[in-house]
């Protein structure tokens, strides 16, 4: 019952690892400030450019195929 409630909470809050939260934060604002500044023809920065703990969620083949063109 205890298990279901902290399973449900870490699914809408994310991981309770401080340093994993600080370091997500870090990374945002990290992507956020590199966008702001960043050259117009250069590639857009990531999140996960900033977040090395954090693994890039895998892209479904449309989403491939919409990069290719």
């Amino acid at each position: 019952m205890e298990f279901n409630k902290w399973v449900a909470y870490r699914r809408k809050r994310g991981s309770l690892n401080l340093g994993m939260r600080f370091e997500s934060g870090a990374a945002m604002i990290a992507s956020l400030t590199a966008n702001i500044n960043r050259k117009k023809d250069s590639q857009p920065f990531s999140f996960y450019d900033f977040a090395p703990n954090h693994d890039q969620p895998q892209l479904s083949l449309e989403q491939a195929m919409e990069s290719w063109q």
